[in-house]
């Protein structure tokens, strides 16, 4: 197996605060007192095991400060209950909001985390009565979860898939809507939003996210960029991942540098146009 490891696999994320948040960023830390672009995120938009992640790169393209605000594994929760997050974006020149999946976030029929969106809490009331043969003891993760349900049921599943849908479009929605300045989400994928089939695979990010989820999000926003990376694309761009050999498993989830860079000169397009 080829890959890039250098340092060991192990990049200095230089990781910093903002305000009163509890949150670690990567970094380094910016100065929040002139003129930048925020991007709030996933994994993604963290940049894991990447050198240099897209914001960065449409800092230098557009000679801006940019402020990486990516969380790894996070949802639209962890953002939306962090005052100062929402501050540093409503300060922005303009914000870039990176779709999430939905299933790391807290709805009808379980709990997440607060800041860690992809450890599942537990179940509701009304989840245990409809799977009541399934010990929710047995989950720590969101997407081992609502795999598991659908493999046990997919016709209860249908419910739970709907409420995760309803509570993302619900979520996004409020989260644009508390940031006053231009805001640009951004969906990056090997898939499109298109991709009915693929859309609802338990697999890939972000997950259950369609076209018709999408639209109902565009009115309150500026501009949507959507980059999919090619299958050739997230391959090459698995080689020149710093990663350790533990950590291989995780990079192969990842759509990497050759896709970052081309979100990169997407995001800095759309941008260009706005600020």
């Amino acid at each position: 197996m080829a890959y890039q490891n250098s340092n060991n696999g192990s990049l200095n994320y230089f990781p910093c605060r903002y305000g009163q948040s509890k949150l670690l960023f990567r970094g380094p830390e910016q100065d929040l007192n002139g003129d930048y672009i925020a991007f709030v995120g996933g994994t993604e938009t963290y940049g894991k095991f990447i050198e240099t992640p897209f914001s960065d790169l449409v800092g230098q393209g557009l000679q801006t400060t940019s402020v990486n605000l990516g969380c790894v594994n996070a949802g639209a929760d962890v953002f939306l209950s962090d005052d100062t997050v929402m501050g540093i974006c409503a300060n922005a020149k303009a914000t870039v909001i990176q779709l999430s999946g939905t299933q790391n976030m807290s709805n009808r029929f379980y709990s997440v985390h607060p800041r860690r969106n992809d450890r599942f809490l537990r179940a509701s009331t009304l989840l245990k009565a409809i799977y009541r043969d399934v010990d929710f003891t047995d989950f720590n993760f969101t997407r081992h979860l609502v795999s598991t349900l659908e493999g046990h049921c997919p016709q209860k599943f249908a419910m739970v898939r709907q409420e995760l849908k309803d509570a993302w479009v619900a979520r996004m929605q409020m989260m644009v809507k508390n940031v006053p300045e231009k805001v640009v989400l951004l969906w990056m994928s090997d898939h499109s939003p298109d991709d009915a089939a693929a859309c609802a695979k338990i697999v890939g990010d972000p997950l259950f996210v369609d076209r018709e989820m999408i639209e109902k999000i565009r009115p309150f926003v500026q501009d949507i960029v959507e980059v999919v990376g090619t299958k050739s694309e997230i391959d090459q761009g698995y080689e020149m991942m710093n990663f350790s050999d533990l950590d291989a498993l995780s990079a192969r989830e990842m759509l990497g540098p050759v896709v970052q860079a081309k979100v990169a000169k997407a995001l800095q397009a759309s941008l260009s146009k706005i600020v």
